[in-house]
């Protein structure tokens, strides 16, 4: 697949770019403990911000720090520009973010990383716009979920792994919505590492499409990280 496939792929109507009030929540919940022992104003930038919903609020529960948004869909930050923060056009891939070495004091990648063909150059970019001492804020839907382990003894293709961006076929679910690398815990807390971040800290977190008998026990696995839904993961450059 190409980057311009892929950037095709996500211009369609159909294809889902809205952050969802779930992972909102979960991107200002781990901002907020980042800002509250913050020495002075950060900049902030959150790379594939789709359509704006979660960084808006993250602007708002951010008062007098700085917020951008990025993302490389026009479609998406046509729908951004009415939240009033400062969009930028832009992608991980080469010629990378249009921003300088060490000017950034947070980055946020929030269900991205799934999305995306070259996770390296992704996180070698937010490595190298993070300044020194300054913290990567990561979400991704976890393939070694609690459920998915099960799904796999029966032979179904786990949640939130794709083989075609066209259909689904042989996992659960409605939409297609262009996941090319799903992680598991370990994968993701070596291929950080390998990037360059230390200080790895993982939590999990709930899925909002689970159905209702299963969410208490949804929200158990949360205490497990390497089995909950989704991982969340605070890192410093």
């Amino acid at each position: 697949m190409t980057t311009s496939s892929l950037q095709s792929f996500y211009e369609k109507p159909a294809v889902p770019i809205s952050s969802g009030p779930d992972r909102a929540r979960r991107q200002v919940r781990l901002l907020k403990e980042v800002l509250v022992s913050a020495p002075s104003t950060q900049r902030i930038l959150d790379v594939g911000c789709g359509d704006g919903v979660a960084t808006a609020l993250a602007a708002r529960e951010a008062v007098g720090h700085h917020v951008i948004g990025a993302d490389w869909s026009t479609r998406a930050l046509g729908l951004a520009r009415a939240h009033g923060f400062h969009l930028v056009g832009a992608d991980v891939d080469p010629p990378g973010l249009p921003f300088g070495d060490a000017t950034m004091d947070v980055v946020i990648m929030s269900e991205l990383i799934e999305h995306l063909v070259d996770t390296d150059a992704a996180l070698e970019e937010a490595h190298r716009v993070l300044r020194p001492g300054g913290t990567l804020l990561l979400s991704t839907p976890n393939l070694a979920a609690w459920y998915n382990r099960m799904l796999l003894l029966t032979g179904v293709q786990p949640i939130f792994s794709e083989v075609s961006l066209r259909g689904i076929h042989g996992r659960p679910g409605q939409e297609v919505v262009g996941h090319l690398r799903p992680f598991t815990r370990r994968a993701l807390v070596e291929l950080l590492a390998a990037n360059g971040f230390g200080r790895i800290e993982v939590s999990g977190a709930r899925y909002h499409d689970v159905p209702r008998p299963l969410r208490p026990l949804d929200r158990v696995f949360c205490a497990w990280p390497a089995a909950a839904s989704i991982l969340l993961v605070r890192a410093t450059r």
